[in-house]
């Protein structure tokens, strides 16, 4: 197995359901700004509807951080969009979800099942440069929390600007930070 932290994110061109319309995203889309890739196993579920809502209500401060947000699942665009007007609760996503109905993202990022043709619930985390910074994979009985992805992609982009420090467990935004040094080991 290969580590997928550092790689390039994989080349894709996906149609999306997106404030009412259908469009195509690609990679080349993604690039120049930091993104969130969140795979979930299928719209009209229990689970998932509960996770995408939670990234609806944090979605205006990913966007303040220059964040865009992709949820992903092996559904349609239309399906996405049947989901959207059956559920008052999807109605609240002003992010684009693709549609990887053949499964080739969710192959691409490792999330794929497919024996089932579903995703397990990934989260990726792309730098501007492409590069995959943050991943976490669970399996598709738990859910994911919106505020702490909040808070390791703060730590992302302030590692990412500053590069000579490292944000320790539990930091947040204006903690303080540590600069790996000789003086520190053994220290801490």
């Amino acid at each position: 197995m290969q580590p997928i932290i550092n790689s390039q994110l994989p080349e894709f061109k996906l149609q999306a359901y997106h404030k009412g319309g259908f469009k195509t995203v690609s990679s080349n889309d993604v690039l120049g700004k930091w993104a969130i890739f969140f795979f979930y196993p299928a719209d009209f579920t229990f689970v998932c509807p509960t996770e995408l809502a939670d990234m609806a209500d944090k979605y205006a401060k990913f966007q303040e951080l220059g964040v865009e947000v992709y949820s992903v699942s092996t559904d349609t665009h239309f399906t996405h969009k049947a989901w959207h007007d059956a559920s008052e609760t999807i109605r609240k996503i002003n992010y684009p979800m693709l549609a990887d109905h053949t499964g080739a993202l969710a192959r691409a990022f490792g999330v794929l099942i497919e024996e089932e043709g579903l995703a397990y619930r990934g989260t990726f985390v792309v730098n501007p440069e492409g590069k995959i910074k943050i991943t976490e994979i669970h399996d598709n009985g738990i859910g994911r929390n919106a505020d702490e992805l909040l808070r390791k992609v703060e730590a992302a982009q302030f590692v990412a600007a500053h590069p000579n420090e490292v944000c320790p467990a539990k930091w947040k935004k204006g903690d303080a930070t540590l600069i790996p040094s000789i003086d520190l080991v053994g220290k801490i």
